[in-house]
This record gives structure tokens, C-alpha cells and sequence, in this order.
């Protein structure tokens, strides 16, 4: 059976650093609940390239791409191995879709991979892999990537895609009542999602409600459409909608799981 398709929002850094919050505890769930894979294939919003990138180090480090945060967090790692059996693999979906591939011998993982890492996989004992994004291209190219990266899923290699549902950081506030205008556009989201709506989900910005503010630039946004591009009609999708950290960071998690 085909394995499953993730995509993760996964929130500020510092939700590391919670001893507990319904998206850990959704995220944990999902790591007990799913079966192990061979390897994993993270896309993340945190690695921009002009052109589609692998990363194929042995030993990723872990990367702190971020700034103003509690100390502990610098310390945390996640020493997971690397995947690069799986780069021809990729690049034989790549080729077979007319689409570039280059290679990074060197890429550790950033903090859209290894913050959710952490609680989906906590033993680290997965081996792990990286597919950049290109802000330059549209939500079609990455829905593109994403179906290249299909045949993976018929090998044991589970796609996780990170990024974020919501990502305004001018709607960040403290207050505990989440911003309307940030679940308005994720339940749209949610529902189109689920009637594999794909010309209104490719339109997004001008579809939904606060498409374009709830998005000022596309970054978080465009690992969803590779995990959309990844799953097919024969999926049950799940959504899981844990919380609203800040007041505007919808924390919607979904899970593509072939039928029975």
C-alpha cells in the first residue's frame, strides 16, 4: 500500500520548547499512528533554490535558521541519518516529468523539517531527505513536483510537506481568540482541499477569502501544493485542526492515506 502524505504548519520554532500543546500532541499522535517508512522526503518552506534541490548528506545537520529565541532551542538537534539512496529515486520521477534536479551533498535540515520531526518521529532512527522550493514559480509548478514525487510513495518513502496554513506575521497577536479573517481562509482551504477543488485551490489568491493577506508572500504556502500534487483521488484525506498559536497561525495539519 501506498504510504501517506503529510503536511505539517509547523508554527514558530519555539513550540519546541512547550512541555505540551494540542499540535504536539496531534503531531505525536500522527508518529504513533503511522506506519514506519523506509525513508523520509521533507519539503520544506525554509529551503529556497532557483532550481529543484536534494539534499543527499550522510549526517544532516541540524539548522537554527532563525534568530531571538530561549537558548535550549539552539541546543536541540536532530540527529536523524540521511537519505541519499533515495536521490536516484528522485531522479528518476524528476526525469520521467521533465523537471531539473540538482544535488547538495552538504544540506542539513532547517527547522521547518526537524521541529515537527521531533515530536512525529522522536528517535531520530527514520533517515531523512530534503526537497527545496522555488519562490520565483507558481503553485502549479510546485503541484507539478508534487506528482513527480508520486512513485516515492510506492517504495516506502513518506512525503512531508511543511509550511503553514496561514503565515501573516502583521495578523500576530496574544490574543486567545483566533483572528476570523485567519480561519475564514483555512476552512476554505479545508474544504476545497477536500473536494480536490484544484483550479480554485491554484487560484487561491483570488479565490478565497484573504487569499493574497493571508499569504503576503507564497514561501509557507507552496509545500502544500506539492503534498497536493503527491496525493491522488484514491486518498482519504484527514484534517486535523489542533489550534491557532499567536491568534493567527492556523495550525491545520493534513494526512493523505490510501483507501482500504
Amino acid at each position: 500500500m501506498p504510504t501517506p502524505v503529510l503536511f505539517v504548519s509547523h508554527g514558530s520554532p519555539d513550540i519546541a520548547l512547550q512541555a505540551q500543546t494540542p499540535t504536539l500532541a496531534c503531531w505525536q499522535q500522527l508518529g504513533v499512528s503511522l506506519a514506519r517508512p523506509k525513508a523520509i522526503l521533507v519539503v520544506s518552506a525554509h529551503w529556497e533554490t532557483a532550481t529543484p534541490t536534494l539534499s543527499t548528506a550522510a549526517h544532516p545537520q541540524t539548522i537554527y535558521d532563525f534568530g531571538g529565541f530561549p537558548a535550549p532551542l539552539y541546543r536541540m538537534t536532530y540527529p536523524a541519518k540521511g537519505a541519499p539512496e533515495i536521490a536516484p529515486l528522485v531522479q528518476a520521477a524528476f526525469d520521467k516529468a521533465a523537471l531539473p534536479l540538482h544535488i547538495d551533498p552538504h544540506r542539513g535540515l532547517d527547522h521547518g523539517a526537524w521541529i515537527p520531526l521531533l515530536s512525529i518521529f522522536p528517535k531520530a532512527d527514520i533517515p531523512v531527505a530534503q526537497l527545496s522550493i522555488q519562490t520565483q514559480a507558481d503553485p502549479a509548478w510546485h503541484m507539478k513536483l508534487g506528482q513527480a514525487l508520486h512513485s516515492l510513495r510506492t517504495v516506502g518513502i513518506l512525503i512531508i510537506a511543511s509550511g503553514a496554513v496561514t503565515h501573516n506575521f502583521g495578523w500576530l497577536s496574544h490574543s486567545d481568540e483566533p483572528l476570523p479573517a485567519a480561519l475564514s481562509f483555512s476552512n476554505w482551504l479545508a474544504e476545497k482541499l477536500q473536494a480536490r477543488a484544484e483550479k480554485e485551490l491554484l487560484a487561491y489568491r483570488t479565490q478565497a477569502p484573504y487569499g493574497a493577506t493571508a499569504h503576503p508572500t507564497e514561501d509557507h504556502i507552496l509545500p502544500l501544493f506539492v503534498a497536493f500534487g503527491a496525493s491522488t483521488t484514491d486518498d482519504r484525506l484527514r484534517r486535523f485542526a489542533p489550534e491557532v498559536t499567536y491568534g493567527a497561525l492556523a495550525m491545520d495539519t493534513y494526512l493523505w492515506e490510501a483507501r482500504n
